[in-house]
């Protein structure tokens, strides 16, 4: 269990047999960084405010994984008022980070340092489910590894190139050699663009088309 990053603290609680465990949930948006915890009124950790969900805040099961594969988690607020979808729309960016730790108190409501961070991700969508009165809100986070599944669109082009070597030229050329055809020896080499080395002397003539 120590390889895992508990403190002394939260190791002493788990073996006594009892816990009271809680999650704390961080999430930015476009409006700025939501905090909440799974009890009830504000608490403070880290030097921040804490906003208990109580019930309406719900985290799917965590999942862990020896291989190296993307294992996502949701945050869900239910209960929540209808006119809280356009603004939930208003403010979710994909890629914005979100992170959950778990905390354990002590028998008399304290909290015991320091809170083990559980999973980290991006955000990805939301889904929302309206009743007309009431909705809920569920994030949808996926794990920095998802970056493995995703191909990588860069080219051989010199306008790719330019992105990581500002001014290199190694490239200039490459479009223009697609269509190129450059003939090796004999009376039309002189008409190529690139002269044989050995001064177009006499002999077969090849068809290059890179």
């Amino acid at each position: 269990m120590a390889a895992r990053g508990l403190t002394a603290g939260m190791l002493t609680a788990i073996a006594a047999g009892t816990v009271r465990p809680a999650i704390f949930y961080k999430g930015e948006y476009e409006g700025g960084i939501l905090r909440l915890w799974t009890g009830v009124g504000t608490v403070s950790w880290d030097g921040q405010s804490w906003t208990g969900g109580g019930q309406l805040l719900g985290i799917s099961p965590l999942e862990e994984s020896s291989g190296v594969h993307a294992v996502g988690f949701t945050v869900t607020l239910s209960g929540m008022p209808s006119a809280l979808i356009a603004i939930a729309l208003a403010n979710v960016r994909q890629g914005k980070p979100g992170t959950l730790w778990l905390a354990l108190y002590d028998a008399t409501g304290a909290l015991i340092a320091d809170p083990y961070q559980l999973q980290d991700g991006r955000f990805d969508i939301a889904v929302i489910e309206d009743n007309g009165e009431t909705c809920t809100i569920s994030a949808q986070y996926e794990s920095r590894l998802i970056d493995l599944e995703r191909a990588r669109e860069r080219r051989y082009t010199h306008e790719d190139q330019q992105i990581d070597y500002p001014g290199d030229l190694g490239f200039e050329y490459v479009a223009a050699l697609q269509d190129m055809q450059i003939l090796w020896g004999g009376p039309a080499a002189a008409a190529s663009p690139v002269t044989a080395p050995w001064g177009g002397a006499s002999g077969g003539t090849d068809t290059v088309q890179p």
